[in-house]
């Protein structure tokens, strides 16, 4: 397929047409300074005059003379608030919540709407996809979402943290995965998107946990003329002081400030590392402060997955300073992660050859620079859509079934609790076949409170498995991570009391993910594979509701079933009968392996 892969900004447009297989570009224009009077497209080799457009008149002009012999149209939009946690096919219904989106993201939405509205009106026939900057991180845990702001007030505004830069976030964790020969679910990666804007973000297993940017992309990293974190009380006593009103106030930190504001001569990094080694302080002021800033997210987000074992630098700053990457990385030897600094200094990569290792061989943490690619990504997810629009059959439907707290044991663990050679009884068959209710129950003994009389899920297993409810996790005082059944590893571990003895484990206890069990003919006539991540429809008791982020298990052992935990069946009111619909995948297109290179 030829993608047209369009990106409005808030002052200017880029487009490539792109195949998304191979990642040829077979052209490519850029239009600048947006609604003034030096507007001017860069197309063919010309620079064309185009003074005052705006976006659309721009687009109009120029679009029937760049996009030919195209097969569909992807669009980036910055902003998809709680609406769009994967990229959808364009109607009339998206445009108008994109529109509707427009307070969230008042300078680009407005932009993105406008390169929409273009295309849809001059190549009615093609597929259009909407990609959005959000969509990656609706996976955040609520933790990481909320501000400490009345909870009411938020929920009036939408106010939260989105996270943005989700395409080049999602596309460089997998590239990073695939150059290590690593499926990125077995993954803990920070990625850090350097650039003038600037975000950093927590990959864990393939989820995005953390990220730097909040409601709108002004939170996070010292960027090229946006602030990052500050001090609200700064900004009161600034407005007071200087008799700012609000609007200069937003033009203060997103437009004066970041490098701009500490070097005094701009966004440049290029310049500001030249100017600082020729004795400039500003400059090595800004230099310092951007690193310093950097370092900290990093360790936080080491923090919050409980290690890391990938860091990965992008973007046109971490891709191109080895100051910067030496910088923010020459104290990281407690994670675990040592740069080679002739490597460092040698890096360089570009979409011929995206990814390179900086990090020492005796590095526990590989640290890699990769480039970044977010119109392929762009041009990727159409190409999918494309692909799997007709694939999903939503005639049949999803038994759902509620899994309360249970406990997975080995056969050591039986031994332990119930005595030497005991055989786990059978209380009642469970749905999976060879699965059955125990009769036999243990006692959670946490470090607030226990919980008494979990029953146990019989045969015995490769290791011990405690999951719990969100509910529960504040009942015991621990913190358990979402994961995937069987992955246990740097979970919080528990005190296991059974009538023969007790057992403390040092990992194991989790908050299952949704999930859904099935055959490979269901598979099949869903339109999907194994670990999949897909969307579910549920009507319960006359509430519509989505569930997404619900990964696919596929085995010739399953029983066609989605598991919910009882925190989410009691919020949603689920009746025991109720059926679920697959309603799509979710996440952007997948990188081919066969087109990266191994490290």
């Amino acid at each position: 397929m030829r993608i047209l892969v369009v990106n409005c900004g808030s002052s200017s447009v880029k487009a490539e047409i792109i195949h998304p297989q191979t990642g040829q570009r077979f052209d490519s224009m850029k239009i600048e300074r947006i609604g003034t009077p030096r507007c001017v497209v860069h197309l063919n080799g010309q620079s064309i005059p185009l003074p005052n457009k705006e976006h659309k008149e721009a687009l109009q002009e120029i679009l029937p003379k760049f996009a030919k012999d195209i097969d569909a149209i992807g669009h980036r939009v910055v902003h998809g608030g709680d609406l769009f946690s994967k990229p959808v096919r364009v109607d009339d219904q998206v445009e108008q919540a994109i529109a509707d989106l427009i307070p969230l993201a008042p300078l680009h939405n407005p932009a993105n709407l406008a390169g929409i509205q273009v295309c849809r009106s001059l190549f009615p026939q093609l597929l259009q996809v909407a990609v959005f900057d959000t969509a990656f991180h609706a996976t955040l845990p609520r933790r990481a979402k909320y501000y400490a702001l009345p909870k009411d007030l938020c929920e009036k505004h939408g106010v939260r943290r989105y996270g943005f830069h989700g395409p080049s976030h999602q596309w460089v964790a997998q590239l990073g995965a695939t150059y290590l020969n690593e499926d990125i679910r077995d993954l803990r990666i920070i990625t850090c998107h350097l650039g003038n804007g600037a975000s950093v973000c927590a990959v864990e297993y393939g989820r995005s946990v953390e990220t730097s940017m909040g409601q709108t992309p002004l939170e996070g990293l010292v960027m090229g003329t946006r602030s990052g974190d500050v001090d609200a009380g700064v900004l009161f006593n600034l407005a007071r002081k200087e008799g700012l009103s609000l609007d200069e106030l937003d033009h203060l930190l997103n437009k004066q400030s970041g490098l701009t504001g500490l070097s005094k001569i701009g966004n440049d990094m290029r310049d500001i590392e030249s100017k600082a080694a020729n004795g400039d302080d500003n400059c090595r002021l800004a230099i310092h402060v951007f690193a310093h800033r950097l370092r900290k997210y990093i360790g936080a987000y080491a923090a919050v997955m409980g290690g890391v074992d990938v860091i990965v630098f992008t973007g046109g700053i971490g891709q191109n300073s080895a100051l910067i990457r030496h910088r923010v990385a020459q104290r990281f030897d407690f994670l675990g992660a040592r740069i080679h600094e002739d490597r460092n200094r040698d890096a360089s990569v570009d979409f011929e050859n995206p990814v390179c290792r900086i990090s020492d061989d005796r590095s526990r943490v590989s640290v890699l620079v990769a480039a970044t690619d977010e119109q392929r990504a762009i041009s990727m997810a159409v190409e999918e859509l494309a692909e799997e629009q007709d694939k999903v059959d939503q005639n049949y439907t999803i038994p759902i079934a509620v899994s309360a707290r249970h406990i997975h044991l080995t056969r050591d663990a039986v031994n332990h609790l119930f005595g030497e050679g005991h055989k786990l009884q059978v209380h009642r068959p469970i749905s999976q076949p060879g699965q059955f209710a125990a009769v036999e129950k243990v006692d959670l003994i946490g470090p607030k409170r226990s919980i008494k009389g979990v029953r146990v899920i019989g045969p015995v297993r490769p290791r011990v498995q405690v999951e719990i409810s969100r509910t529960d996790e504040f009942t015991l005082g621990i913190d358990a991570p979402i994961r995937n059944s069987g992955d246990v590893k740097n979970s919080p571990g528990i005190t296991l009391v059974g009538p023969k003895g007790t057992l403390n484990i040092k990992e194991g206890v989790i908050c299952a993910r949704r999930h859904i069990h099935m055959t490979p003919d269901d598979a099949k006539k869903f339109g999907v594979k194994d670990k999949d991540v897909v969307e579910v429809a549920i009507d319960s008791a006359g509430r519509n509701l989505t569930f997404g982020d619900v990964l696919v298990r596929v085995s010739r052992r399953y029983v066609l079933e989605m598991h919910i935990d009882t925190d989410e069946a009691n919020a949603a009111e689920l009746r025991p009968d109720v059926q679920g619909v697959l309603i799509g995948t979710m996440g952007n297109a997948k990188l081919r392996r066969k087109n990266i290179p191994h490290g």
